[in-house]
């Protein structure tokens, strides 16, 4: 039976980093999974994947000893007992609105008595062993909060039974809660989104569960451990890659003044 490291490192008092994976890709995961994330996450919601590439990333990732977990796309038991059997340790579940949205999605995740989830461990089998109903102890449930029903149903969620953290994605709460007159977006600095992510940080804590954040960038991701966040999601495969490569192409036109073959031509200096 598997261990799930990331919640031993909680109990420890320790906070996680976490990577997060849209590319539908093995060899993206097993780079990404090698570089010191103490948690991977596969993004089934918005990633440019599917079930065929999410169980090989799953098993590229294990080398590397990373608790890997997966976003679903829903709240739909097929596609979260799926992503379990396929190996994730954990379930982020978007748009959870309710208590009962939240005691619906736990019941997923948790074999019986405590739960719904049918038996089939097919991956998982194989990959941790003797897999049973002691994985109810170890897969980690977390409900992400992002519509304005959500946050006024905060505390209920929050105190659900079986719920271990809440994972906040700052773009799709901005747009739940603010009506259109903030851009989506991560690292938010207007006061009305700091009060109201440090909000849900508190009642997480009054709650004994866990605050998770994903970030755009290391500076703002340490920031909100300060602020007492457990985990910590700093960017993601695409955006670094787009990111490097960009920084990578400007210096080279910087240094060589090469322009890009489409650009408008410069009239010649000098002559008649």
């Amino acid at each position: 039976m598997f261990t799930n490291k990331l919640k031993r490192q909680w109990a420890e008092g320790r906070p996680a980093i976490n990577g997060w994976l849209s590319i539908g890709n093995p060899f993206t995961a097993e780079i990404m999974a090698a570089q010191g994330y103490d948690s991977v996450t596969i993004d089934i919601q918005h990633g440019a994947l599917d079930y065929g590439s999410v169980l090989p990333m799953f098993q590229a990732m294990r080398a590397s000893g990373v608790t890997p977990m997966a976003r679903v796309p829903w709240r739909e038991p097929g596609a979260i007992m799926k992503a379990l059997d396929a190996g994730a340790q954990g379930i982020i579940c978007p748009m959870v609105n309710s208590a009962e949205e939240a005691a619906e999605f736990i019941s997923y995740l948790r074999y019986p008595p405590l739960g719904q989830r049918s038996f089939g461990p097919t991956r998982a089998a194989f990959a941790y062993g003797s897999y049973g109903v002691a994985a109810n102890d170890e897969v980690l449930a977390l409900a992400m909060i992002e519509t304005q029903r959500g946050v006024d149903n905060l505390e209920a969620i929050a105190a659900t039974p079986g719920l271990d953290g809440i994972y906040i994605g700052p773009a799709d709460l901005t747009l739940g809660t603010q009506n259109g007159t903030l851009p989506p977006g991560f690292d938010r600095e207007e006061e009305v989104m700091v009060t109201l992510i440090r909000r849900i940080l508190s009642v997480c804590k009054e709650n004994g569960i866990r605050a998770c954040l994903h970030c755009g960038t290391a500076e703002y991701a340490a920031k909100a451990i300060g602020w007492g966040f457990d985990l910590t999601t700093v960017g993601g495969d695409s955006r670094f890659l787009a990111a490097a490569a960009s920084a990578s192409v400007k210096t080279w036109r910087d240094l060589t003044g090469a322009a890009p073959a489409d650009a408008p031509a410069q009239p010649a200096k000098g002559g008649y």
